[in-house]
């Protein structure tokens, strides 16, 4: 049953939402060749908790980071390691904290130095479709339209748009109905109505759809291990529209990138 929130609630989620946007932010400070990446779970752990929140992650399912750390051919759910990042590489950070007993819960993926110009363009296309789906979160239209939105900007490239993970609804719970896939067919899935609050995450491969599960029961890698993007905002919608829980400028501000993408879904409550 989707939870619908009240203006209240909503106002505690967005608390929530804007202190994993501020790790992010802080994290964007980090993110270098020679760090590794379990470095940074630490970092992350350490200013969660110094916020008065927890790390949303860390247990959930038996997960044993804060963080959930992709490069290059990882899609979701990477464990933070020893391995040092290297120039060239991408990397998903997803991250998430209950803070008043609400989830913040999003994701952005990151440039090291000069990456690949296919693989910059994948980034680029692929948070371009994070925006599209956000645009159809309207009243009245239904979990399809954003999915639909997501799948037609990314096919027209030509990327793989993964199946077998997808957004999905937030709130006191991390994973809350209902399930927001990035392919589907316009008009189709539940109606959207005011106080839904979901996390829209595109996950979109430069080659295959198609991704393998690993042994380690967390980690998913593209099939063709091809490089893989993901983005994800926490979303509500108030007065019949979309407004943004989450912010990707703390982590611009952090890297000097001018962007005016979130202001048609910005709203002070």
């Amino acid at each position: 049953m989707i939870q619908l929130k009240t203006i209240d609630e909503l106002r505690l989620m967005k608390q929530s939402a804007q202190l994993v946007s501020r790790t992010l932010g802080m994290l964007a400070k980090e993110i270098k060749p020679g760090i590794t990446t379990l470095y940074l779970d630490k970092l992350a752990h350490d200013f969660i908790k110094d916020h008065g929140a927890e790390p949303a992650f860390l247990g959930y399912g038996g997960f044993p980071y804060s963080l959930c750390i992709s490069p290059n051919e990882q899609v979701v759910h990477g464990f933070p390691s020893k391995e040092e990042i290297k120039e060239g590489d991408v990397l998903s950070v997803d991250c998430g904290a209950v803070l008043n007993g609400f989830v913040g819960d999003h994701a952005y993926t990151f440039e090291i130095g000069e990456v690949k110009p296919e693989t910059k363009k994948l980034l680029k296309v692929a948070k371009e479709s994070l925006y599209k789906g956000i645009e159809q979160c309207i009243r009245g239209k239904r979990i399809g339209d954003i999915s639909h939105a997501i799948q037609a900007h990314c096919e027209k490239e030509g990327y793989g748009v993964v199946r077998e993970l997808v957004g999905h609804g937030v709130g006191r719970q991390m994973h809350e109905d209902p399930q927001v896939p990035n392919y589907g067919r316009q008009g189709s899935g539940k109606v959207i109505k005011d106080g839904l609050t979901i996390a829209i995450e595109p996950m979109i491969n430069l080659g295959t759809e198609k991704v393998k599960f690993h042994n380690d029961g967390w980690t998913v890698t593209t099939l063709d291990n091809q490089p893989s993007a993901h983005f994800e905002h926490d979303v509500a919608v108030i007065n019949g529209k979309p407004v943004l829980l989450s912010t990707f400028q703390y982590i611009y501000d952090a890297l000097g990138i001018v962007s005016d993408e979130e202001k048609p879904f910005q709203l002070d409550f």
